[in-house]
């Protein structure tokens, strides 16, 4: 489950440019060496204008196409003999996922080399608090506060260009085919509610934690308007497997043809490209 989300950790739309942002207000710190394990943090690196500090990335952060990915090296089932032997002097990660040791790999790291956790943040606020934190631990606090306004600005632009509508779509965001989802309470959901769209999940997020495993009857019974599938590249999930679910060819969403396929990585991510994600849901309400 943790793995599905983090993946989620699924999105929307064409690839932005991550365009280093780093400008003469940012002083590298001497000799750092970073290596990310978190996709969202190798993009967020380079956008801010980290990217010479990276010396490796995890065999998931693939995008920008140029960051220095390696094979075998992975967030998800953490080796630290093998992190620690790029000499790096930070480590960033998305997850404390236990280490080949058998510890949680923050406590296996920590004692040799810095370590920063940076979570899925559940608003767009906070993955906008999560650029500054990187840029201010890497040395380009200037690159991360451009990489902020221009992403602001953007977003804002793309939404003023929708009408709201009347009344305020449903919708239905499916993150992988065992039908779990994200809530509004989550980095994914705080953008469809930048557009006024009401999220099904809610009420069924018993736990708390913005990622609750849905029934298939409750989708059908909450009747969407809308629905998202985030898993068209990891799951082979499209608007034909949807229609072609027991029962599902009576949701609204299904029957007038509002089913869309977003990016898996794009949605999944919540650095720079959270424009893109914006973008193509609002492609969708035009």
């Amino acid at each position: 489950m943790r793995k599905i989300l983090t993946l989620l950790i699924v999105v929307i739309g064409a690839a932005g440019s991550l365009t280093g942002c780093g400008t003469a207000r940012d002083v590298t710190i001497a000799k750092t060496r970073i290596v990310s394990l978190s996709p969202t943090a190798t993009e967020t690196l380079f956008a801010i204008g980290a990217g010479s500090s990276v010396i490796a990335v995890d065999d998931k952060s693939d995008f920008p196409a140029y960051a220095p990915r390696q094979k075998g090296l992975s967030g998800f089932q953490p080796d630290s003999a093998k992190i620690l032997a790029f000499k790096p002097d930070l480590v960033i990660i998305a997850n404390d996922f236990t280490d080949t040791t058998g510890v949680k790999l923050t406590e296996a790291l920590q004692k040799k080399v810095k370590v920063r956790l940076a979570e899925a943040p559940s608003t767009l606020e906070g993955v906008y608090q999560q650029i500054t934190e990187l840029g201010d631990a890497t040395g380009y606090p200037g690159g991360a506060e451009d990489l902020i306004a221009k992403m602001r600005t953007q977003i804002d632009d793309i939404v003023s260009e929708v009408k709201r509508r009347p009344q305020p779509p449903r919708y239905y965001h499916e993150i992988d085919g065992q039908f779990y989802t994200a809530t509004s309470q989550t980095f994914v959901g705080s953008i469809y509610s930048l557009f006024g769209l009401l999220n099904i999940a809610d009420p069924f997020d018993t736990r708390g934690n913005g990622y609750p495993q849905l029934k298939p009857a409750d989708i059908v019974q909450a009747d969407p308007d809308l629905i998202y599938l985030a898993d068209s590249t990891c799951c082979n999930q499209s608007a034909g497997s949807v229609t072609a679910r027991p029962g599902w060819n009576t949701i609204k969403a299904v029957h007038n043809r509002q089913v869309y396929v977003l990016d898996d990585a794009v949605a999944s991510r919540w650095g720079p490209r959270v424009v893109d994600l914006t973008r193509a849901i609002a492609a969708t309400l035009k």
